[in-house]
């Protein structure tokens, strides 16, 4: 099998080991960022709607609830500080896509994909108003993004991505040639690329979080930080949610912790936790900045199956993560797992292969989080307990957006009523679950090997990779 152009040209160990002697094992977006305290709960209170978790998903069902109606009683259990997970982690991208990318739209939910697109573009713009319409301020840039292609048969994926887009009549899309688009970024890897002009944002991801819980609490949510839900009961009144000091009594209930362990049974095996790694350089200055262009500051990613996302911070800064996602035996959740020094390593030096006229440059922090990955890529959703308690989890890392797309799922399901969003085939049915293991980390495994092997063989899946497509099973980084 062949090399892929990280291999082939590799960056100087010397140049990585200087890169990264002075980082530190620290998430820059909550470093960024002055995080105000918010207290544990302690004893029992009555709610309308019981929130378990402040991501994402959470804080925007907090808000669209408050939203909806400014009477109800909202409550919110964070187990530790509000976006120290998925939400103050990620890359901060924000894309419209509901189903992680059309083409994994399009093998499970053709004949819905044009609806999808629309919700989810519709998503996009609710997220952007927000802005003005709640006065929020998380850095948000409606930039589009590149899909680039960093080997030859990457390019017919981008040209089969344009002609599916013509035949669709999707018209943001435009084409890049290896001139054009060194153009707008300068890097030797690139071959072509395809812009998303309408479909991507940038923002800051500790920022939105906190955001939305300044809004939420300003609407009237209560907030309760450092605060584990252990157990969840219900009975013809209400759902109880217990904690180590406290208890809610709610009407109703929705469940969004996203990687961690859900309070429903019926949940336990249907996510994995995949550890995704990331740096963020120190600011460039002018003449960095300069040589390789990015005047335009769109997200990035390149084509491959263990692909590379980066972007521009509101500073400069550029952040560098993806390639290496890793699933540890068990399906536990540690902050051991965060430090995998060979990940960084192999991350640096891809770095500088892409752009090699940054050699000097250092990376400020390094860091990593596990990202819920479900069978079929994107969020499944459901209720329990009669309809009483509401879920929304698997959002495979392209979750910035579809947590408010998800919120108002869960809020739909909760009010009893039926919408555009709940008539959807994706929303309707659930994916297939992960096995136990030791079969899930072997297959896991064996996947993300296949995956690899693909990337050094034109694209060409093997056994294995073909007979996952054919059951709607699989694994992504």
């Amino acid at each position: 099998m062949g090399s892929t152009v990280f291999e082939r040209r590799p960056a100087e160990a010397s140049v990585v080991a200087h890169s990264l002697e002075s980082s530190e094992q620290r998430v820059f977006w909550l470093d960024d960022v002055d995080r105000p305290a918010r207290p544990e709960l302690v004893g029992t209170i009555e709610a309308d709607l019981a929130i378990v978790g402040g991501g994402y998903t959470g804080l925007w069902t907090a808000v669209e609830a408050k939203r909806r109606d400014p009477d109800l009683k909202v409550v919110l259990v964070e187990a530790k500080r509000i976006g120290w997970a998925a939400s103050g982690r990620n890359g901060g991208f924000c894309e419209a896509s509901l189903t992680h990318g059309r083409e994994n739209g399009l093998s499970r939910w053709p004949d819905e994909l044009a609806e999808l697109d629309r919700l989810g573009l519709s998503n996009l713009d609710a997220i952007e108003a927000s802005v003005s319409e709640l006065g929020m301020d998380f850095d948000f840039e409606r930039t589009g993004s590149f899909d680039v292609a960093v080997e030859p048969h990457q390019v017919e994926w981008l040209h089969e991505s344009m002609e599916d887009a013509a035949e669709h009549g999707i018209d943001d899309l435009t084409y890049l040639d290896t001139d054009a688009m060194r153009a707008e970024v300068d890097s030797p890897t690139y071959l072509a690329g395809v812009w998303h002009r309408r479909t991507s944002a940038i923002l800051h991801p500790a920022k939105l979080a906190l955001e939305l819980a300044r809004v939420a609490v300003e609407l009237g949510v209560e907030i309760f930080e450092e605060s584990p839900v252990r157990k969840l009961d219900s009975d013809a009144a209400s759902v109880t949610l217990s904690t180590e000091r406290g208890r809610v009594h709610a009407r109703q209930v929705a469940l969004a912790t996203n990687v961690f362990p859900s309070l429903l049974k019926r949940n336990r095996l249907m996510t994995v936790p995949v550890y995704d790694y990331a740096l963020m350089t120190e600011p460039l200055t002018d003449d960095q900045l300069a040589s390789i262009g990015w005047s335009g500051r769109q997200g990035i990613g390149d084509m491959a199956n263990q692909f590379h996302y980066y972007r521009l911070s509101r500073d400069n800064r550029i952040l560098f993560g993806g390639y290496d996602a890793i699933y540890h035996y068990g399906r536990r959740v540690r902050s051991s797992y965060e430090r995998r020094p060979e990940t960084f390593e192999l991350l640096a030096s891809h770095f500088f292969t892409t752009f090699p006229q940054l050699e000097g440059l250092r990376f400020s922090h390094r860091w990593a989080g596990a990202i819920d990955t479900s069978t079929q890529f994107c969020a499944f959703y459901g209720t329990a307990r009669g309809g009483r308690v509401a879920y929304a989890a698997g959002f495979t890392g392209l979750g910035v957006a579809s947590t408010r797309f998800a919120a108002e799922v869960m809020l739909d399901r909760l009010a009893g009523v039926q919408t555009e969003r709940t008539e959807l085939q994706m929303v309707r049915e659930r994916p297939l679950p992960f096995p136990p293991e030791p079969a899930a980390a072997i297959g896991i495994n064996a996947t993300r090997w296949s995956l690899d092997r693909a990337d050094h063989n034109d694209g060409r899946r093997n056994v294995l990779l073909k007979t996952l497509d054919a059951l709607g099973l699989g694994f992504d980084s």
